[in-house]
């Protein structure tokens, strides 16, 4: 039952993440350096097909259980394992590149604030806005004097500059909360595909030698 409600709890936050209003708006900016796309789908794909496979593992190892199959106990043990595989790579990645889902998705506020700091009439402005009102933050510090103007049309009503938070900070907690969160359920999927394997492994020794002893205690009887 664990490991279904793992699954359906990975396949909702992939579906979340992948369609929530704050990664959709950096991810749908069409900008050619803009790397959080790539990590955007990733990410979301990534996530779909590991809690499939994690459901596949939990029905095959139920039925295994109760039909006392060596096939399925094995099939199952081997999308527990394969899962385990996808998790080690991920979970590796994040400690290596810990900041760069957050870095990527600052990169894109920094290049669509330029451009509309170059160019107020840009079409850029009605993508800042959004941002702004989404992350409910104003604009950023930057050694420029001629941020006010650009502020006063992007900024949500009733944002004030001085009283109103830097959008790059936002975004950097607004992320590492959501990627703290992201980890933790990384590392507890990691535990439940150990015990899955292990569990799937006991059970099919336990199937191929209880037949073994079956096979063991049958006598045939011949006439003489």
């Amino acid at each position: 039952m664990e490991i279904y409600l793992l699954g359906l709890s990975i396949a909702t936050l992939s579906t979340v993440t992948h369609y929530g209003l704050h990664f959709t708006l950096i991810s749908d900016i069409s900008l050619e350096s803009n790397s959080y796309r790539v990590i955007h789908h990733t990410a979301f794909y990534f996530g779909i097909c590991l809690s499939m496979t994690l459901i596949l593992a939990a029905l095959l190892s139920s039925a295994a259980t109760v039909r006392e199959s060596q096939c399925l106990t094995a099939m199952g043990f081997f999308c527990f394992a394969l899962a385990f595989c996808g998790l080690i790579p991920a979970a590796c990645w994040r400690y290596t590149h810990s900041t760069e889902v957050e870095d990527s998705m600052m990169d894109v506020y920094d290049l669509v604030y330029e451009e509309v700091r170059r160019n107020a009439s840009s079409f850029r402005r009605h993508e800042l806005t959004a941002i702004h009102e989404a992350f409910l933050c104003c604009g950023k510090h930057s050694p420029f004097g001629d941020m006010a103007n650009i502020e006063s049309k992007t900024c949500p009503s009733g944002q004030v500059r001085d009283t109103g938070q830097d959008c790059l900070q936002q975004i950097q907690d607004f992320l590492k909360k959501h990627m703290d969160f992201v980890f933790t359920l990384l590392g507890i999927t990691i535990g439940f595909t150990i015990y899955g394997m292990i569990l799937t492994s006991f059970l099919w020794f336990s199937i191929h030698f209880s037949s073994n002893l079956d096979r063991k205690g049958k006598y045939i009887l011949r006439e003489r």
